[in-house]
């Protein structure tokens, strides 16, 4: 996802002083924490609750990850979480997600995140509430 590209689902968030180590800087685990919140509240946006589908016994996974960090947030920065998700095999989706620093956007991190959905029987499967939001049957 470069700067250019149109995202599907962008959210704002602001840099909390808790989430930053010794040196002053986001910490590298607290990243994921912002990615994996940008991916909850995408799928709210297009009518699916991570709780709510847990609870039905519908468990959402991630099997993969990449992520190169390019830069470091520091406590007050505002940024946001640019994601887009595309159907990456018949079980699999991929949320190509990136964190801009505002107001210039600068890039900070990307991340490839590779997501299934398991259900009550164990087994990976795709729903079709899960195909119809990221526009695939």
């Amino acid at each position: 996802m470069s700067g250019a590209d149109c995202s599907r689902f962008t959210l704002q968030l602001e840099v909390r002083d808790y989430e930053c180590d010794i040196e002053g800087i986001v910490n590298n685990a607290v990243y994921l924490h912002y990615l994996e919140h940008a991916r909850h509240q995408f799928l709210k946006s297009v009518g699916l609750d991570f709780a709510e589908l847990t609870r039905s016994g519908l468990h959402l996974v991630v099997v993969r990850m990449e992520v190169d960090y390019l830069a470091s947030l520091r406590s007050g920065d505002v940024f946001v979480v640019e994601l887009d998700v595309e159907r990456a095999s018949r079980i699999r989706v991929a949320f190509r997600q990136a964190i801009y620093r505002l107001p210039e956007r600068m890039p900070m991190l990307q991340a490839l995140v590779i997501a299934t959905a398991v259900g009550s029987n164990g087994k990976p499967c795709m729903p079709p509430e899960l195909a119809a939001a990221i526009g695939g049957s």
